[in-house]
């Protein structure tokens, strides 16, 4: 539960510090004392996203934190085993910290969460229930919640939805492999022309690169030539070539090597020379034999090459080796064409069989449903009638839809004050203190299910007055007793009557602009707040009166 709340420069709170108890509390105060401004303060803790604009003007930095003593809801254990946070179940420490540069900043423990982290802690922590929480009973998926709520199907429920993810998958790989193979049809024919085009063609890795080095040898043939015959002609000329003279100077060491000894390694340096010159003019001499002139391979040659270019700039790559990888993706998608028949055969065999699981398993999941919905009916007749609303009647309809990721159902909640007004849907015939009241039932209702540290009711109350007013407060009330804590803003004496905690907010006009407080009221000052609450701003002493009645209540 809320133990400890602070706050330092948000909109118009320069700093709050109110601690929190258990139980059903109440916060009453004028319209535009700041309630809705502490509930702002609260969303940011939840993970809402910021509005710079909340930042008390003049001020650096807004703060907003808060303490939860959480040693009493053990699933919150999961939560931060898996988020890597240290968790302290007696004092959970949850802050919100925003400055005038635009940065946002959230902590859990004094670790640093993201958003969503911390939005998910508080989905765990807090329930707020405000206002325009009455617009969904028009929506579906929240009538769809309270019934799994009640129901106890989180196993069927994910059990179906890990069925349904696999349908879903499948289904989505048979609808592009459909789209695939319309398309590919409708290009087989020009496919089939390109696969034979490049297959004619007799692409080799390799090929292109040899042509054009042969092609560059034939077309400068006669410098080639020429210049193996000079290098030759240095190298092996009778009487002047290098390979004679290295000789000649070699058999000249050798001669005195007995007289010089230094003449020795000079020589064998020589006679290893000699042997690579006259290796080098043997081939000098081979490649002058093979380098021709064949103007007919060299057309053949350079016919090859323009084929090859051609082909390039069709298909728009640069290598011979793209053109053999177009050609064999070509390949495959002409040969998937003629097994397209098979495959897409064996995925609607696949498709067809989940879809049989997701059946059976949704029919699990309506059937508790349908379980959980004559439960709701009974329970929530007999909180109406708690509420003055002895005649009313709830249907809770489950029908078949269509298959969605929450099974196959679509739930409505069918609403009739009296026994003479037939049943429609709440949301269409049912008025703002009906909507109240019934919206109040199944919070009742849901956290006897669910376990939630702290509940905010944010003026559940309105559109009703008197009795009904002091019966819902009876039912948050009890509602707190139940190990929950309750927190109900409101503008009625009976509830604020009823709180085991009263806190009132106010403004303060200072030489600084606005400011609002929160302070915890003392028995006497709830007298006085409660008086006001049914008189207005003249308290008289059949107010007081009055109040002490209520407070003793």
């Amino acid at each position: 539960m809320l133990t400890h709340l602070y706050i330092r420069n948000f909109t118009l709170i320069d700093e709050l510090d109110m601690e929190f108890h258990a139980g059903f509390s109440v916060i009453t105060g004028e319209t535009g004392a700041g309630k809705s401004i502490i509930l702002g303060a609260i969303g940011l803790l939840l993970g809402q996203r910021a509005d710079m604009k909340s930042i008390k003007q003049g001020a650096e930095k807004c703060v907003v934190e808060a303490h939860f003593n959480l040693s009493s809801y053990s699933d919150t254990n999961t939560f931060f085993s898996e988020n890597d946070i240290d968790g302290d179940p007696d004092d959970t420490i949850v802050r919100r910290e925003l400055t005038a540069s635009g940065k946002s900043r959230a902590f859990i423990n004094d670790s640093p969460v993201g958003l969503n982290v911390l939005k998910e802690l508080g989905e765990r922590l807090i329930d707020v229930h405000s206002q325009h929480q009455n617009l969904l009973l028009a929506k579906h998926d929240f009538l769809l919640s309270v019934v799994d709520v009640i129901a106890a199907d989180q196993k069927e429920l994910s059990d179906y939805q890990t069925t349904f993810h696999a349908y879903r998958q499948t289904q989505k790989k048979l609808d592009e492999l459909t789209e695939q193979i319309a398309a590919n049809r409708q290009n087989a024919d020009f496919m089939q022309f390109q696969y034979d085009e490049l297959s004619n063609a007799h692409l080799s890795e390799g090929e292109q690169e040899e042509l054009e080095a042969r092609c560059d040898t034939m077309t400068h043939a006669e410098d080639i030539k020429k210049a193996l015959f000079e290098a030759g002609n240095a190298l092996s000329s009778d009487g002047s070539g290098a390979v004679t003279l290295t000789r000649q100077a070699a058999q000249a060491l050798h001669s005195i090597e007995k007289v010089f000894p230094d003449a020795k390694e000079l020589a064998e340096r020589l006679d290893s020379t000699y042997i690579e010159l006259k290796d080098v003019a043997g081939e000098v001499e081979d490649r002058m034999e093979q380098v021709d002139f064949d103007p007919s391979e060299l057309d053949t040659i350079n016919s090859r090459l323009d084929r090859l270019y051609d082909l390039q700039k069709k298909y728009r790559v640069q290598t011979v080796e793209k053109l053999m990888e177009i050609r064999d993706e070509l390949g495959q998608k002409l040969s998937s064409i003629e097994n397209s028949d098979e495959q897409m055969a064996l995925l609607e065999k696949e498709a067809g069989k989940l879809l049989d699981e997701c059946r059976a398993k949704a029919r699990v999941l309506t059937l508790k449903r349908q379980a959980a919905a004559k439960a709701i009916e009974k329970e929530m007749g007999q909180r109406l009638s708690l509420l003055a609303m002895p005649n009313a009647r709830i249907v809770v309809a489950v029908e078949g839809n269509e298959f969605t990721a929450n099974g196959y159902d679509r739930v409505n909640f069918l609403f009739s004050a009296n026994t003479s007004s037939p049943l429609q849907p709440i949301s269409q015939v049912a008025s703002g203190g009906e909507i109240a009241r019934v919206m109040l039932s199944l919070k009742a209702m849901i956290s006897g299910a669910v376990k939630l540290p702290t509940i905010i009711f944010d003026e559940i109350d309105t559109g009703v007055s008197g009795k009904i007013a002091e019966q819902m407060a009876r039912i948050m009330a009890e509602m707190g007793r139940e190990g929950r804590q309750v927190i109900s803003i409101t503008h009625l004496p009976q509830i604020a009557a009823l709180g085991t905690t009263h806190y009132r907010v106010y403004k303060e006009e200072t030489p600084n602009g606005t400011t609002s407080h929160m302070q915890m009221l003392s028995p006497e000052e709830r007298v006085n707040e409660v008086a006001q609450m049914l008189s207005g701003t003249d308290i008289t002493a059949a107010a007081i009166e009055n109040a002490r009645q209520l407070l003793k209540s």
